[in-house]
């Protein structure tokens, strides 16, 4: 199977047919969005609505943000061109209507004058170059009502309560007004029609999958009144959550049919249980073909159930299918057996979503099996503030550092990647996203390194306390859920500073703190305060992290990763000066680099140090606990038994649970023979 990903461009999107008479254009236009950095859609209908067709088909219409809606005639006939164009827009008036657009953008009288331009073509006379000019919205007001059009016609639908009618005067509520479109990749996914038995879509985590998933749920599940429709995943949580959600959604989609529970859809964890046949999708599955149900035990894990339903399904030659198509989230959990059952009961299509990585450090960032949507854009997140992320998550701004990907791997997880110096440096660039334009035409750095006196404390919390005041004084309509103060450590100075800011925040501010990490969830109108354990899933405006120590542990790291890329305007990092003073030279111009240049700019390590690299994450994965790491070193070294534990003692106390077992070797090997001398 041949990957889409290699064939198309995240910012561009073709839904009319290419042709004769088309496709100089359609090339033109696909060369400018890519060079260009720009969203393009060039359609012939509506999006997301199969009740819309036309009899003309020498028509396109031109898509791009902050310019007209350019309908583009290809054919002779100017009367059918015309009725086609007013047939389109009284179309895209009802749609307008539908998803209660109209009343801030009006009737399609009070937008036709101005915002549609109608174009003949002619390839002798044709200037791309000249329509987009001609065709630029000045006005910020009206280029948000063309940008709301464009939504509507690409199935982009969004709630027209938050992004409303005015153009706003403060950063805040430009990020968070903003019109959200799908990108081309997005759109391919939810709009086209592939046949293929299994198609795989993946990406990092913010990347829009579950979103995409509920569209693509959304189409089929109104595409036919007879498809049965399984939704699942690993975790019965979400599995719970995303079945809450799924009424909410269709009510907002405006889907007029009725949602069928365990007769046309299902929305279930993955195993189930024995007691209730629609508990979960195994369970189903055993129920529909009469198979054995396995429980979980010591010896049966889901693999082996998997494997056995399979088995039997095949000595069985059942024929018949037990749903139309299946929507699988968190895919990264699941076995290959799993996927191999969901196919074999599957009639149509099986649709599997995943992470590229649960953590940085993940051995098998890119699989054997290319996706055919890998989506290398995170919405969540400004580019700026992921590089960053990633940067200190893997220690690039380090002479050591402690996680490497091979270039196709830095491809799958969104960079542009640039070599220079004989291929020894390499320039890691993310593309532009539309939802933070704003955020770079104002001169705003996303990420502020905040250094504090101790690692802890009252300096902690009067930082934080400032930060929270000029947050304020930045931004006018700030409210309290807009802001996540999180703590990368579980000590007790953690909880001390957490028990005091629940204090002084209201006192100050008149704003209700939420502990989460004794709530366990998030609460409305209340300042959300966490430990790293609280916070999957969520987002932010703005971030404060507070980190004491910057260790090389894997789990740190990576928990560091995590926090830093949950705001979606700034994150403050909070780290101690006295103890990081060794990095904290390399960071700060690590970040001044990326906010000057837009890149990430670093030093590959040589062959020698990947695999060493290689080495240190295998030791961190295992399964084996930073105890028997130590003693195995301890072994090899032949370390006497009553020198093991004041060693292990020192070896935590000066570099933490660090599994790069050259370093610990090296640690043990001075402290043991000075151990030695001074016993001796």
């Amino acid at each position: 199977m041949t990957s889409m990903t290699s064939m198309t461009s995240s910012f561009f999107f073709l839904q009319a047919e290419k042709n004769d008479k088309n496709h100089i254009l359609i090339d033109q236009v696909d060369k400018y969005s890519n060079q260009e950095k720009k969203q393009v859609y060039i359609i012939n209908k509506p999006l997301g609505d199969n009740k819309y067709s036309y009899d003309y088909e020498d028509g396109l219409v031109l898509l791009i943000p902050r310019h007209k809606i350019i309908f583009i005639n290809f054919g002779e006939a100017v009367g059918s061109f015309e009725s086609y164009i007013e047939d389109f827009i009284e179309d895209l008036g009802s749609i307008s209507d539908k998803y209660r657009y109209k009343q801030v953008i009006g009737r399609p009288r009070s937008w036709r004058d101005d915002l549609i331009e109608e174009v003949k073509y002619d390839p002798a006379v044709f200037s791309l170059e000249n329509l987009l000019a001609k065709t630029y919205i000045n006005a910020g007001d009206r280029q948000k009502v063309c940008e709301l059009l464009i939504s509507l016609l690409t199935g982009s639908i969004n709630d027209i309560d938050k992004v409303k009618g005015s153009v706003p005067d403060n950063l805040l509520d430009k990020v968070k007004q903003k019109i959200l479109l799908f990108d081309g990749d997005q759109t391919r996914f939810v709009y086209q029609k592939i046949t293929n038995p299994v198609i795989r879509i993946q990406g990092l985590s913010g990347t829009g999958k579950t979103e995409l998933l509920l569209h693509k749920l959304k189409e089929l599940y109104v595409g036919s009144e007879n498809s049965k429709i399984m939704f699942t995943c690993h975790n019965k949580i979400l599995a719970d959550n995303i079945k809450k959600r799924i009424p909410d959604f269709f009510n907002f989609m405006k889907v007029e049919q009725q949602i069928k529970w365990n007769e046309r859809l299902w929305c279930v964890h993955a195993w189930g249980s024995l007691i209730d046949e629609d508990s979960g999708a195994y369970r189903y599955i055993c129920e529909h073909y009469g198979l054995t149900f396995y429980r979980y035990s010591y010896s049966m894990s889901f693999d082996t159930a998997c494997r056995l339903a399979l088995e039997q399904i095949k000595e069985k030659n059942e024929v018949d299918f037990a749903f139309d198509y299946m929507l699988i989230d968190e895919s990264q959990d699941f076995p290959q057996s799993f996927f191999d059952l969901c196919e074999r009961v599957t009639k149509s299509t099986v649709y599997i979503a995943g992470d590229i990585f649960q953590s940085i450090f993940d051995e098998n960032i890119v699989s054997n099996i290319e996706p055919d949507f890998l989506l290398s854009k995170c919405y969540r997140t400004d580019p700026r503030t992921l590089m960053f992320a990633h940067s200190l998550g893997m220690g690039l701004f380090e002479t050591k550092k402690l996680r490497w990907l091979e270039d196709r791997e830095w491809t799958a997880c969104g960079y542009l990647i640039n070599k220079v110096s004989n291929d020894t440096r390499y320039r890691l660039k993310r593309e532009p996203l539309r939802r933070f334009e704003d955020l770079g035409s104002e001169n705003f750095d996303s990420v502020e390194l905040v250094l504090t006196s101790s690692g802890t404390g009252c300096d902690v919390q009067a930082r934080i306390l400032t930060i929270i005041k000029d947050i304020r004084k930045n931004n006018p309509t700030v409210l309290a859920d807009d802001i996540g103060i999180i703590f990368t450590e579980n000590g007790n100075e953690t909880y001390l500073v957490a028990d005091a800011l629940e204090q002084s925040i209201p006192r100050n501010f008149g704003w209700n703190v939420n502990k989460a990490y004794e709530t366990r969830r998030k609460i409305k109108d209340t300042l959300f305060i966490s430990n790293k354990n609280n916070v999957k899933g969520l987002e932010f405006p703005f971030v404060i992290c507070v980190n004491n120590r910057i260790s090389n542990t894997p789990g740190s790291r990576n928990a560091l990763y995590m926090m830093l890329t949950r705001s979606f305007i700034k994150t403050y990092l909070l780290i101690s000066q006295i103890n990081n003073q060794s990095l904290i030279g390399q960071i700060q111009q690590g970040l001044e680099g990326i906010n000057k240049n837009g890149y990430i700019e670093v030093s590959a390590p040589s062959e020698e140090e990947r695999e060493k690299i290689k080495t240190t994450i295998k030791y961190s994965n295992s399964s084996m606990s930073y105890y028997d790491f130590i003693t195995s070193i301890f072994d090899e070294l032949d370390v006497q038994s009553d020198c093991r534990q004041p060693l292990f003692d020192a070896v935590k106390k000066l570099v933490g649970e660090d599994f790069d077992s050259g370093h610990i070797r090296r640690i043990i090997e001075f402290n043991y023979k000075n151990m030695r001398r001074e016993w001796s």
